[in-house]
């Protein structure tokens, strides 16, 4: 998986929408297309978008396919931004001091 390509289809806010109501229930395009008010062909072109991040899946009812969040996708963007906020804490926040790389180069000269 690959977190830049998944935040970068979440980073629309269409796409991030459309999300959102696959997070409460199954739709098809046809009913996304009606709750959110835009046309069949946008919805399927940003759906294609989350199909490509690996965010949802479609399960195939009749001549309609209902789209699903893919679990394990969520799964890692959630442990991502964990890793990120421990990281996070982690990190030296003491004022006044350099830790950057560039500090030791302009020591020596």
């Amino acid at each position: 998986m690959d977190i830049e390509v998944i935040l970068k289809a979440l980073g629309d806010p269409t796409r991030f929408r459309i999300f959102q109501n696959l997070l409460k229930r199954k739709h098809c395009v046809r009913s996304l297309s009606k709750a959110m008010n835009i046309t069949e062909s946008a919805v399927s072109q940003h759906m294609k978008v989350l199909r490509e991040a690996d965010l949802v899946y479609g399960e195939k009812f009749g001549y309609h396919t209902h789209y699903l969040p893919k679990q394990e996708t969520l799964d890692f963007l959630s442990q991502t931004i964990i890793t990120m906020a421990e990281q996070s804490e982690r990190l030296d926040r003491t004022g006044g001091i350099c830790n950057c790389e560039f500090r030791e180069i302009e020591a020596e000269r």
